[in-house]
């Protein structure tokens, strides 16, 4: 297909960027949403990325653990949380201040 090269190289360089930022910073993915439904998990991200906007969308991850006959699929919303506010957060009892708490 013409292009797909192009668009390959573009993806790659840009997940590239985004791990060579996170191995220059430390901190911790901060799990703040997990369900099995996935419409559910849909509606939370969209009123997620709607109400916080100022969030940088590569501190965000979204992780999709495939099921099997066994056990469902989960779906899982992170956010990056930099060690600075970690340590901030161990001196206030636990409660992180650099993000929002989520329900």
């Amino acid at each position: 297909m013409p292009g797909q090269r192009k668009r390959k190289r573009q993806q790659e360089a840009r997940s590239q960027r985004a791990r060579a930022a996170y191995e220059e910073r430390d901190g911790r993915w901060e799990r703040i949403f997990s369900t099995q439904d996935e419409a559910e998990f849909r509606a939370f991200k969209s009123r997620f990325l709607a109400e916080h906007q100022s969030i940088d969308p590569s501190m965000v991850r979204i992780d999709v653990f495939c099921g099997r006959l066994v056990q469902p699929t989960s779906y899982c919303l992170s956010v990056f949380v930099p060690a600075e506010s970690s340590e901030r957060a161990d001196r206030a009892g636990g409660a992180v201040t650099a993000v929002p708490q989520w329900p």
